[in-house]
């Protein structure tokens, strides 16, 4: 298990990608959707507004986007918006499950919650953990598959935005860009182990926001952590067109009866569960 965290100060001068060309904050970038954009070169995306951050938290957030590791997108933009909805407090245990860039994890730092990330991708960690620095928020990444690496721990709060895509193979790859979206033929194969786990891993009251898309069954993720003690609902929706993945997979789609004919977008859905006091 690796772990580190980020305690260095955020840069005072604009920071510049590794062409030299400076990246001003007159430019945000849009949150793309899901595999829009195919994996390129490392470089930083400009700063954009953290819509979900709470009250007095909403600022401009400096990201290094590397190849490999999934880019914050339309699914990791819903997300933020929920967390920013729930009242955590200074000091509260928040847990990313899958950060990526460390997108989510940032926006929950900047509450003064106490932040824990976890990726079984060190690329990601590496990523997560610079992001961290950029933007002077503290937050301790591990390195390890789903919950292994907090065995024993509670949290406040656990935000997941897990692999999701359907895919024709069995099982998820284990390296790779598609690391960060296949998994397996209905999407599920993360999603029902964190429906299995996460509840057992919150305080009482805690709560979980688990994002994912309308192609994995959203009533099998509501059920799943019914039977996990959680009361559940859908808080949020957004529907977005198929990026190139998606639209590549389309036809696939259709004869798996994931969409109907001719559909070529899905909903993202945001799951809230609590555990009861």
């Amino acid at each position: 298990m690796v772990g580190f965290e980020t305690r260095l100060p955020r840069p005072t001068a604009p920071v510049r990608d590794r062409h030299g060309e400076s990246r001003g904050s007159h430019s945000p970038a849009p949150v793309r959707r899901r595999c829009r954009d195919p994996p390129g070169r490392s470089r930083l995306r400009p700063p954009g507004v953290c819509r979900g951050a709470p009250d007095g938290q909403t600022r401009s957030m400096w990201l290094l986007r590397t190849p490999g590791v999934y880019r914050a997108q339309e699914d990791s933009d819903l997300l933020i918006e929920s967390l920013g909805r729930e009242r955590l407090r200074e000091g509260d245990e928040v847990l990313d499950l899958g950060t990526g860039t460390g997108v989510v994890a940032l926006a929950a730092a900047g509450t003064g919650a106490r932040v824990t990330a976890i990726d079984v991708s060190r690329r990601a960690l590496a990523t997560a953990w610079i992001n961290g620095a950029l933007n002077g928020r503290h937050i301790h990444v591990l390195q390890g598959d789903l919950l292994e690496p907090v065995r024993g721990r509670r949290f406040d709060l656990i935000a997941s935005n897990p692999p999701y895509v359907p895919a024709a193979e069995a099982t998820p790859p284990s390296h790779g860009p598609a690391r960060a979206w296949d998994a397996g033929p209905d999407g599920r194969a993360l999603l029902d182990r964190i429906c299995r786990t996460a509840p057992g891993s919150l305080v009482p009251g805690g709560v979980l926001l688990l994002v994912h898309s309308s192609l994995c069954r959203v009533a099998e993720s509501l059920r799943a952590l019914r039977r996990a003690g959680l009361r559940t609902a859908v808080i949020a929706r957004r529907r977005i067109p198929f990026g190139p993945v998606m639209s590549a997979r389309a036809d696939w789609f259709e004869e798996r009866g994931l969409v109907a004919p001719g559909v070529r977008h899905e909903e993202l859905v945001v799951i809230r569960g609590v555990r009861p006091e």
